[in-house]
Parts: structure tokens; sequence; C-alpha cells
């Protein structure tokens, strides 16, 4: 699983050091990242093979010629980039998604589990105030549903 958050320095060639335990959970055959424009949210979604399978594993659900199949296929397949780790651990990330995405000096690589995000840091420390207080009511509107839910039965 891809867990944590930390800041990295994107140099003058794009390229940032994927933390260790990021590349652990990448090896196998492609000694890299898949990445392309988050469909959820303006940053970089990347994640190892596993990631990758799951989403064709979607796409491949939707009809051929489904919009939304379309869609996916477009947002997905056609923004996806493979990037390989150079020795030092960095991968080079597009200049189109850097562009998109205002990556141009410090970000933040955010695991989520099966995935991560990279994201602008100052893109970031507002989205995650907003994600903060969204899992915080949440969580509540959940645990107040699973209380009624029990009254209800016991009732």
């Amino acid at each position: 699983m891809f867990l944590s958050t930390f800041e990295k320095q994107l140099d003058g060639k794009r390229r940032i050091v994927v933390p260790q335990d990021f590349r652990a959970q990448t090896a196998g055959p492609f000694d890299g990242v898949f990445c392309f424009p988050s469909i959820e949210a303006d940053c970089i979604e990347g994640g190892g093979k596993s990631l990758f399978d799951r989403y064709a594993g979607v796409i491949e659900e939707l009809e051929f010629g489904d919009p939304i199949r379309s869609a996916l296929e477009v947002s997905v397949f056609g923004g996806m980039a493979q990037l390989s780790y150079d020795t030092a651990g960095r991968i080079t990330l597009p200049e189109i998604l850097c562009e998109q995405f205002g990556l141009t000096d410090w970000v933040v690589i955010v695991g989520l589990g099966e995935r991560f995000q990279i994201w602008n840091r100052e893109a970031f420390q507002a989205q995650r105030s907003t994600q903060r207080d969204m899992a915080r009511d949440g969580l509540a509107n959940l645990r107040a549903q699973q209380r009624a839910a029990k009254l209800s039965a016991a009732g």
C-alpha cells in the first residue's frame, strides 16, 4: 500500500525521487509507475501495475461505445505515461502534466492505499483542509446512521 505524505523538490528536469516504500510497492516486470491526470482532483494520479489493471477492469466492464467508457479511455489510457525509475529512484514527470497542474518546484506525494497522487504543494494544502472537513463530517454521519440502525434493530 502507498501510505503517508511526502514533500519532494522537483528538479530542473522535472525529476522527483519516489519514496523508497512507494518504489517497493511497484516492483515487478516494469520498474516504474503509471501516471495520468487524476479524474477526481487537480493532480497527477499514479500507481503500479495493479492500479493500471484495476482501471482496465473498470473500463472493460462498460460496453464498447459507451460514452463513459470512451471518457475513461481518453482520460486514463490517453493521459497515461509509464515512468521508469532511474538509478537514483527518480521519475521524470511529463512536461504536459507539470504544466497542467502547476508543478514547478515543491510537490507533495500523497499515498492513498493502492494509488498515490502528486500535487502542487499549495494546491494540496488547500485540498487537505477540505478533505479533512469532509472526512470528519462523513464519519460523523456514518456513525449516526450506524446508531440509528442499531436502535431500529433493537426496537
